[in-house]
């Protein structure tokens, strides 16, 4: 995970003068780590005045400098489980980023905590999703709501929480179409799933939208963020492929631009590989404390 950058950057931090040279090459290994032009040159800003007064004398001092700075620009998001209430995860992203997998990964990872979850196939769209997801539904041993392709997504929604409710089910992970909408499309759609969720007496404390991104896509996350957060504000993100993760400064700038902070990472290909996001091991890579 994001291994090279992290190893080049701590060589940069390895020399022994912090000269001009050195200010523009941090500047440079930070936009070619997608943190992007703006956000790389403020960060190498604060770095040469925090490097005057602080005077790091070690490379680590350095690292922890930076790692300090990209801090208060990554947030973690922790959702809590009520049992005595309904809770919906609305999950969405864009086609080919894993957004059925990842749901996957998380209603193993809450029923093995020992929630009672159902699965949703809201992305009636294709045939194939909603297939998917019923294989997986009966791998990890879950519920699932589905209508036929084509139905409208949310009668599927309306399904699943009038039978969650009525089963004691405490979590229901809802699967959405992922084809590229336009912004008013998307808004159209997801406002319709609003209205069904809250009018079926789902406050906005149990209920919650997850972005699904890749970690290897860069600036398409971004732009991803972006399409999604206007079309409804988004609670977290949810990383896949984060094992193979490239561009770890695209997910900075998702945080400095949207505010939008990181709920779990998916790290590899079995159920089990979903975790809470750990923001430090994040950011000790990315400033190459872990290489």
């Amino acid at each position: 995970m994001l291994k090279g950058f992290g190893s080049r950057l701590k060589a940069l931090f390895g020399v022994s003068r912090f000269d001009e040279k050195f200010f523009e090459d941090l500047e440079d290994f930070l936009i070619e780590g997608d943190l992007g032009a703006k956000l790389a040159q403020e960060i190498s800003d604060m770095v040469r005045v925090q490097a005057k007064s602080e005077k790091p004398k070690t490379q680590k001092d350095l690292q922890l400098m930076v790692k300090k700075i990209l801090s208060d620009k990554v947030q973690v998001f922790s959702p809590t489980l009520d049992k005595n209430a309904l809770t919906v995860f609305l999950i969405l992203g864009v086609n080919g980023v894993g957004k059925t997998t990842s749901i996957a990964k998380i209603a193993n990872m809450y029923k093995n905590a020992g929630e009672r979850v159902m699965l949703a196939a809201a992305d009636t769209f294709r045939a194939a999703a909603i297939d998917q997801l019923e294989v997986h539904a009966n791998r990890i041993g879950c519920r699932i709501v589905k209508q036929k392709s084509g139905s409208d997504p949310g009668s599927v929604v309306f399904d699943a929480i009038t039978s969650a409710q009525a089963k004691g089910e405490n979590l229901i992970l809802v699967d959405t179409a992922g084809r590229m909408h336009n912004k008013e499309n998307l808004l159209r759609e997801l406002s319709k799933i609003d209205k069904i969720v809250k009018g079926r007496g789902v406050d906005e404390v149990h209920y919650k939208k997850f972005l699904v991104i890749d970690s290897t896509t860069g600036q398409n996350g971004i732009s991803q963020a972006d399409l999604f957060n206007q079309a409804v504000s988004l609670d977290a993100l949810i990383l896949s492929k984060y094992d193979s993760l490239a561009k770890g400064g695209a997910l900075v700038q998702i945080g400095e631009k949207f505010n939008i902070p990181i709920a779990f990472v998916g790290t590899g290909e079995t159920y089990a590989d979903m975790h809470p996001f750990d923001k430090d091991e994040f950011l000790d890579t990315l400033v190459g404390l872990n290489a």
